[in-house]
């Protein structure tokens, strides 16, 4: 088949890979522009685009994929369908019009379970059991089109989304490999997905990931994961300022603390939430990198009453 594959992040780039590795013909890479790094002085490349200039793809880096002068340039290239992994743009239908087949997005939930940006992120957090990927026909809804092949996978329970996210996109490239070769042999019957089950993944924003203390430690756990690695969780140290920090473990057995008290029990940093402690994995004040718990509270100094988040 000739294809164009549409992608960004790392998470797209296993179902370039396979695409290719399974003899189909990658006519062109659409990838979001060259974006500036944290210190925003220097323009870096989309993973999606280094890894294709690695292979000699041609790739394309458009600010606005449905413009006409890029519907057109697709058309003449006469392509038979389009892959699309978290690409970042919305499409058009005049673009979506432009391939013999269609535009098939892969989907890293079971759909219509968490449409939207962040479906990973917010099954972790919603305490769901499994997830999965679904390769879907792109139409003019948020991924609300029909839906070609699905796969589950467990949610484990010391996942972040990171974690999760790495795996379905391993496990979903062969997957947008089978979808496309179905829908190009005739064999794929795309089914319209059901309305009675959807829930929506809206994009995670900062204030999602400040961690409520008072919240149960379970659901303070996933929050948590489901934050990391972006936006990254935080709260407030007692100084005022700001601190991410990374997974914690529920401590069942341990003795309650008041929620976001802070204390140093057997090797572990613990903070209190509204049921259980939690031990603290990492932390990161603000301007300083990621360091171990227990030696940033030797370092901090804090005490036994020290209070992280609102008092």
């Amino acid at each position: 088949m000739r294809l164009i594959f549409a992608g960004t992040p790392e998470i797209a780039v296993p179902t370039l890979a396979a695409l290719e590795g399974a003899g189909h013909e990658i006519v062109a890479v659409l990838t979001q522009p060259d974006a500036r790094g944290k210190r925003g002085r220097t323009l870096h490349p989309s993973p999606v685009k280094a890894y294709a200039l690695e292979r000699g793809l041609d790739v394309w880096t458009p600010e606005k994929a449905s413009a006409p002068e890029v519907v057109a340039r697709i058309e003449e290239l006469e392509v038979d369908a389009a892959a699309v992994v978290a690409y970042g743009q919305i499409l058009r239908p005049a673009l979506l019009a432009a391939v013999r087949l269609a535009w098939v997005n892969l989907h890293f939930s079971v759909l219509p379970a968490w449409r939207g940006a962040a479906p990973v992120q917010r099954a972790i957090m919603g305490g769901d059991d499994v997830t999965g990927a679904s390769t879907f026909v792109i139409e003019k809804g948020l991924d609300t089109g029909p839906v070609i092949g699905t796969l589950t996978e467990r949610i484990r329970a010391t996942d972040t989304a990171g974690d999760l996210l790495e795996r379905l996109a391993t496990l979903g490239a062969p997957l947008m490999v089978q979808s496309l070769e179905a829908l190009d042999s005739g064999i794929a019957r795309p089914a319209a997905q059901g309305e009675e089950d959807v829930s929506y993944a809206a994009k995670l924003t900062r204030e999602d990931a400040y961690v409520r203390w008072d919240l149960a430690a379970h659901v303070v756990d996933r929050r948590i994961r489901g934050c990391t690695p972006a936006p990254g969780a935080w709260t407030t140290l007692p100084d005022g300022s700001v601190a991410k920090l990374g997974p914690v473990s529920p401590r069942l057995q341990r003795s309650g603390t008041a929620p976001g008290q802070v204390r140093f029990e057997e090797g572990e940093v613990l903070i209190g939430t509204g049921t259980d402690p939690v031990a603290l994995g990492w932390i990161a004040p603000a301007g300083k990198k990621p360091m171990d718990a227990a030696a940033w509270w030797r370092g901090a100094r804090l005490g036994e009453s020290a209070q992280l988040g609102e008092a």
